[in-house]
């Protein structure tokens, strides 16, 4: 997703071919780059309107996913901060311990405020107060989305200028919001955002879930040739529930000339150089990036809020942690 320049959201000609995985409820299609065409954009919003996703669902062992592995997984309606933030190997970054209505640590956590539209023609302003972002009580960080009088507010937390890191993998335990026109993401964006700007900087989508939260999407937005404008390569498609309804545990895994991105046990999309109009001179991943959670709402993906869009929309997120490879 492009919420950084003033461009909208660009996709690309191709040749779908989709096929569904035996028991799983997903349909599936491995993640391709895709380049700015309208007519292609025209093509995606058709085959979503038919109920035609596409994308790559596969176990990292290499075998077809089964839908307990999304449906029931790590999938909980309850905090696991003080048992599965825990992992052999990893430090936990926060697990959100705190009282009720406290703010996030500002030792770990700054706040993107603003309304600007985010290159998506969004229409939240986003705040640092706390009635958008804020510790529950019940070991989470809550991101809340609030219809404001004519308007909306909501929160996009990030470890900008707190934490970075370039190889190994993140995880964070979430469980997302659904309804009309709510955009919720867990990302990451290159840390030298600010002196090269996007999409130079380089964006990793870890995951992203529009209107009622029963479509994935994740990959990532590189440069491309003769463009100011990104490529994309991504994943999308159908999990045996929305994800709104469980925790899950969503991760990106980098290491030299490779991305990663998976959902529990499952890995979603694996994205190299190769798949890049232009190669290796287009790959911007080999660098720190910052982690980013928000709550947009509504603009040109999700489409506009209506009366049963429920506020406030609350991404919820139990836990985030790291291993440095």
């Amino acid at each position: 997703m492009n919420r950084h320049a003033a461009s909208s959201r660009e996709s690309g000609t191709r040749t779908v071919e989709v096929s569904r995985l035996p028991g799983t409820g997903l349909i599936v299609e491995r993640p391709r780059r895709r380049l700015p065409s309208v007519l292609a954009f025209l093509i995606v919003l058709g085959l979503v309107a038919t109920g035609t996703v596409y994308g790559l669902s596969q176990r990292s062992d290499g075998a077809d996913i089964e839908s307990e592995s999304i449906a029931n997984g790590t999938g909980s309606t309850t905090s696991q901060s003080d048992t599965a933030a825990a992992k052999p190997g990893y430090t936990v970054y926060d697990d959100f311990s705190g009282t009720a209505g406290d703010a996030v640590a500002d030792d770990r956590w700054s706040h993107d405020v603003g309304q600007t539209g985010w290159g998506n023609n969004e229409k939240q302003n986003y705040t640092d107060s706390t009635e958008n972002s804020s510790l529950d009580g019940d070991g989470h960080m809550v991101v809340n989305a609030l219809r404001n009088g004519d308007g909306y507010t909501s929160a996009r937390v990030t470890t900008k200028d707190k934490f970075e890191f370039t190889y190994g993998r993140i995880e964070a335990r979430i469980e997302m919001p659904a309804g009309a026109g709510l955009h919720p993401a867990f990302w990451m964006l290159g840390t030298d955002l600010d002196s090269v700007g996007w999409p130079l900087s380089g964006e990793i989508d870890i995951m992203e879930t529009l209107n009622q939260a029963d479509q994935y999407h994740t990959g990532i937005h590189a440069p491309q040739p003769d463009s100011l404008t990104s490529q994309k390569v991504d994943a999308g498609g159908i999990p045996p529930e929305p994800l709104s309804e469980n925790f899950h545990t969503y991760w990106v895994e980098r290491s030299p000339g490779r991305v990663t991105t998976g959902i529990d046990d499952t890995t979603l999309a694996t994205i190299t150089p190769a798949d890049l109009i232009g190669g290796a001179d287009y790959w911007v991943f080999d660098k720190p990036f910052f982690l980013l959670f928000n709550v947009a709402v509504a603009g040109d993906w999700p489409g506009p809020t209506d009366d049963s869009t429920p506020f406030p929309a609350t991404m919820k997120v139990d836990w985030v942690r790291y291993r440095a490879d």
